[in-house]
C-alpha cells in the first residue's frame, strides 16, 4: 500500500524532474533560452510538481488555457532539497506562510482519468524572493512534452490508457532525508 505521504519523482543521482504547465508564449522562450525568461514572471510564486499525474489533471492534459504547453524542467536534488529546507506547509499559521520563502502543498494524486487517489502528491511553491535561483542556478534542463501528453490523452479518451501509461515518467519513492521529511510532512 502507498504510504499517504511520499514524494514520488522522476530523478537520478544528481537530478529530479519536476513538471509545469505554461502558456504557448512562455514554453517556447523558455525552451529557446534553455531557461524561464520574459515572459516568465520572476515576481510570483512558481508551483512545481514531481507528480506527472497531478500536473496532468492540473493542466487538463495541456487543454486548460495558458497551461497548454507541459515543461519536464529538471533541477539539481541539491536546489530541491534547498527549497524543501525553506518550506511552510500551507496549512501552516498563516503569518509563518506568508513569511515562508517556499510553500508546500499535498493535494489528492489522480489516476489517468482524473480521479483522486487516496495518496497525496507534493507542489511546491517557489517565492519571488528564490525564484532566481531556481532559474539560474538550480534548473539543468527543460524538455517540452506536450506531444507526448497529447498523445497520451488521445490513448486515454480513445480507451487505450494502458498504452497511454507506457507515455508516462516513471515515478519512484524520492529519497528523502529525515530532516526535510520533517519539514514537509503533515502532522508531524
Amino acid at each position: 500500500m502507498t504510504p499517504q505521504y511520499q514524494i514520488r519523482a522522476d530523478y537520478d543521482a544528481r537530478t529530479i524532474v519536476v513538471y509545469q504547465a505554461y502558456s504557448p508564449a512562455i514554453a517556447d522562450a523558455a525552451l529557446r533560452a534553455g531557461r524561464f525568461v520574459a515572459p516568465f514572471s520572476f515576481h510570483r510564486m512558481t508551483w512545481i510538481k514531481p507528480s506527472f499525474m497531478w500536473l496532468m489533471h492540473r493542466s487538463n492534459w495541456a487543454r486548460k488555457p495558458g497551461q497548454e504547453r507541459v515543461l519536464a524542467v529538471r533541477i539539481t536534488r541539491e536546489g530541491w532539497e534547498e527549497a524543501l529546507s525553506q518550506a511552510v506547509l500551507t496549512t501552516a499559521d498563516p503569518a509563518a506562510v506568508a513569511q515562508a520563502a517556499v510553500h508546500v502543498q499535498w493535494d489528492p494524486e489522480r489516476s489517468p482519468r482524473g480521479a483522486a487517489l487516496n495518496h497525496y502528491s507534493i507542489q511546491v511553491g517557489i517565492g519571488r524572493h528564490l525564484i532566481r535561483t531556481f532559474t539560474d542556478d538550480w534548473i539543468v534542463s527543460l524538455t517540452d512534452l506536450t506531444p507526448q501528453v497529447r498523445k497520451a490523452a488521445t490513448l486515454i479518451q480513445t480507451g487505450h490508457a494502458t498504452k497511454a501509461q507506457r507515455l508516462f515518467p516513471a515515478e519512484l519513492t524520492y529519497p528523502m532525508p529525515l530532516t526535510l521529511e520533517e519539514v514537509v510532512s503533515p502532522g508531524r
